[in-house]
């Protein structure tokens, strides 16, 4: 195999890793709010699951950001990751701020928003990049 082949196998697996996460960012966002919803609607010990609960995921926008590095997308797509983390932060100190609490839920739907932006964006991306590979082929 050569070093080519390599770098070619990377950037195709670092691609499909970013499409991966950015997919199951958008379902994780959505299980978050659906236990903040279990939360204040039916018992409030669901709170504790909703702060455990992010810890599966905060680092997902992080692990998006390097492989959209090592898989060469597009600069639109790495500074959107790069977003989505800082998205993450806001929401530590929305939570924990006196004062900034009801930007929490706001910080939340911009969250979501832009993940599912993102995974659509790069599920294209993929896409065509698969497409004009195979016709080269």
């Amino acid at each position: 195999m050569t070093s080519e082949n390599k770098a070619g196998g990377r950037v195709r697996f670092s691609c499909i890793a970013f499409v991966c996460l950015a997919w199951g960012l958008v379902a994780c966002v959505a299980i978050q709010t659906f236990i903040a919803g279990l939360a204040v609607f039916t018992n409030p010990i669901h709170w504790f699951r909703h702060t455990v609960f992010v810890h599966i995921f905060e680092y997902l926008p992080l692990f998006m950001l390097l492989f959209a590095l090592i898989g060469k997308l597009p600069a639109r797509m790495r500074w959107e990751s790069g977003g989505l983390l800082l998205l993450i932060f806001s929401q530590y100190m929305t939570a924990n701020l006196p004062g900034a609490g009801a930007m929490h839920p706001v910080v939340a739907l911009i969250m979501f928003w832009l993940s599912i932006a993102v995974a659509k964006r790069s599920t294209r991306f993929i896409r065509r990049a698969a497409g004009s590979e195979r016709n080269r082929a």
